[in-house]
């Protein structure tokens, strides 16, 4: 449908605004954002910067939505790269991948991961909660459409903690029919997986690794190979 000239300049000018915000976010952290200095540096007043983000807040939320639409485009595109009968080799694409935006982009996955401000609490319905789920479901796809194709080894019910059960029924149940008509023990490995990778990323970008190494590539690999042994591959080819 056709934009009218008005609703092209806002969007012209919500861009721009994330673009600056970008800028200072990577200069001088989350702290050193504010719509009172990205107001200056874009030629307009505060009070009219406020018809486009009505508070701080609303514009730390869309910056944390669109970077995280960013590091899912890279995931998805190292994905789409490989065969889609290649599930294996997709699933350790978008784990390279994942890992290798955080590397690039450290103040934005900061802001994703870590906290954007003091006593910033991001909405629990809306753009990040949408994001969020197009990101996790990228790696949880991949991960139970390998099962699927050829399932391997996974905890039985009993085998699981109840506690822990009860909480990933609650999770399964959630996600539609496909992944609730799922043994609990996928989940239960997914998780572990996802929980495994993810952390070892966070650490590194947080600093948290370098007192044991001082590059962090072979670890990495040696974990993703760990991971693929867990989940049946055969081979893993070299990044």
């Amino acid at each position: 449908m056709p934009t009218t000239r008005r609703e092209r300049l806002r969007d012209a000018t919500l861009l721009e605004i994330k673009e600056v915000a970008r800028e200072h976010l990577r200069a001088h952290g989350p702290a050193g954002i504010s719509l009172r200095g990205i107001a200056r540096d874009i030629g307009m007043t505060a009070p009219a910067l406020y018809r486009y983000y009505a508070s701080l807040e609303d514009l730390l939320a869309a910056m944390i939505e669109t970077y995280t639409h960013e590091l899912s485009d890279a995931m998805e595109a190292a994905r789409d790269a490989l065969p889609a009968d290649d599930v294996g080799g997709r699933l350790v694409a978008v784990t390279r991948a994942f890992r290798s935006w955080a590397l690039d982009h450290r103040p934005e996955f900061t802001m994703i991961y870590g906290a954007p401000a003091p006593g910033f609490s991001a909405p629990e319905e809306g753009g990040i909660r949408e994001a969020g789920g197009r990101l996790g479901g990228i790696f949880f796809a991949l991960f139970a459409e390998l099962w699927q194709r050829a399932p391997f080894p996974i905890p039985s019910d009993e085998e699981i903690n109840p506690a822990l059960r009860r909480q990933l029924e609650v999770f399964s149940a959630g996600c539609g029919p496909e992944v609730a008509g799922m043994p609990i023990g996928v989940i239960r490995l997914y998780a572990a997986a996802w929980v495994r990778l993810y952390g070892l990323v966070t650490m590194e970008i947080f600093g948290h690794v370098h007192y044991l190494m001082e590059d962090a590539d072979p670890f990495f690999e040696s974990e993703l190979a760990d991971l693929g042994k867990m989940l049946g591959l055969k081979k893993i080819a070299p990044a």
